[in-house]
């Protein structure tokens, strides 16, 4: 067995670790081990939205929607992913939240993979 290879199943995978499959948290000697770009496999219930916005981005994010209904909310401007393969990229810069209007999973890329991001666990 090789350790640089790693298979697994999104669905599982994903619930360790609020979604996201590879990036900078994963630990430096797993294959998903990346600072150079974020992969996330979300899903989220209907209603369910980011509880703040992300102000001031460092990174450019790719998100397309595999299944549901999912708004993405830029200042002055929201875009709704309503059919599979629906997408939208953003850069550094812009400053974004959502909010999944049906159950809805989508696959996020973001890069570069940079810490400081998470929101702290709800309470």
């Amino acid at each position: 067995m090789d350790d640089n290879v790693y298979t697994g199943k999104a669905g599982p995978d994903a619930a360790l670790d609020r979604g996201w499959l590879l990036g900078h948290f994963k630990d430096a000697g797993d294959p998903r081990h990346s600072e150079a770009l974020e992969i996330k496999w979300g899903v989220h219930p209907r209603g369910e939205r980011r509880r703040q916005w992300v102000r001031g981005e460092e990174r450019t994010t790719f998100q397309i929607l595999v299944e549901g209904r999912f708004r993405v909310e830029f200042p002055g401007r929201s875009v709704v992913l309503a059919e599979r393969g629906d997408y939208v990229v953003w850069g550094r810069g812009v400053d974004h939240s959502w909010v999944a209007e049906e159950d809805s999973t989508l696959l996020t890329v973001r890069w570069p993979s940079v810490p400081g991001y998470a929101l702290p666990p709800q309470e």
